[in-house]
């Protein structure tokens, strides 16, 4: 069987930016383990297949090693992929998807994402994540994810992760963020996930479900600018909207193709 594969690079308005997510069109759901060999054979870190139901579109995201619950980036490259490759009619697209319906809205060139909020709680970092960081948070919250706040962003850009240390913890499905008030932004970011084949997410989606709730709180406003701050660097409009998040942003095409299964 032929299938079609678009490589997409989301929160981006640049090739090689921002973070690359496969997006893979099906017409019937194939094997769960069959979707993690494809999944480990692009070599990104979320694909995401989706079956159009006609009112909406049934959409999961997988990393190369396990489903994921919710993927912001790959729910953009989706949508991207819809409108501008696939002709797409509306521009109000409904996802069916493990975190409910998620509702895309196309704006020209911006997707604006409807995304459940998760506010972020006092918690204690496990000891193994604390001795891997280089420099310590002066907070640490959680979510599904840990979110650990830094005085600045210079320290969110110079976090390194010893790896040998930070593999010890299985946090499936969730990871590391890493966090400061911004100095051209409201607020910066990092994404680590232990013992995933990508330590570093270059820009997670997923992750300003918690971000933008906790960062609105601490800024006192509604609307905030982000960047998470990786090697291939991303752009994020964020909205805090009470218990959902709009998280928006725009994306490239970086190749169209075509893969086989026996």
């Amino acid at each position: 069987m032929k299938y079609n594969l678009y490589q997409i690079d989301a929160f981006t308005d640049k090739t090689f930016g921002g973070n690359p997510a496969c997006v893979v069109p099906l017409e019937n759901w194939l094997a769960d383990d069959i979707l993690l060999k494809i999944t480990k054979e692009n070599a990104v870190a979320e694909t995401a297949f989706f079956v159009n139901k006609g009112d909406k579109i049934h959409l999961r995201w997988f990393t190369p090693e396990i489903e994921m619950d919710l993927c912001g980036h790959a729910t953009l490259a989706t949508a991207h992929c819809l409108k501008t490759i696939l002709n797409y009619e509306n521009d109000t697209i409904v996802f069916e998807t493990l975190s409910g319906d998620l509702t895309v809205v196309v704006d020209k060139d911006i997707y604006r994402m409807d995304f459940p909020a998760r506010m972020p709680i006092a918690d204690i970092l496990p000891k193994n994540i604390e001795d891997s960081l280089n420099i310590k948070p002066k907070e640490v919250l959680k979510s599904r994810d840990y979110v650990l706040v830094y005085d600045n962003e210079t320290d969110v850009r110079n976090i390194k992760i010893d790896r040998q240390l930070f593999d010890q913890i299985n946090l499936d499905p969730g990871g590391v963020i890493v966090t400061a008030k911004g100095d051209n932004c409201d607020f910066v970011s990092r994404f680590f996930t232990p013992q995933a084949s990508i330590l570093e997410d270059p820009v997670t989606g997923s992750a300003h479900c918690s971000l933008i709730p906790f960062w609105a709180e601490r800024l006192n406003k509604k609307e905030l600018s982000a960047l998470q701050v990786s090697e291939r660097l991303g752009t994020l409009f964020c909205e805090d909207k009470g218990d959902r998040v709009i998280i928006s942003g725009k994306a490239k095409t970086y190749s169209v193709g075509n893969f086989w299964i026996e």
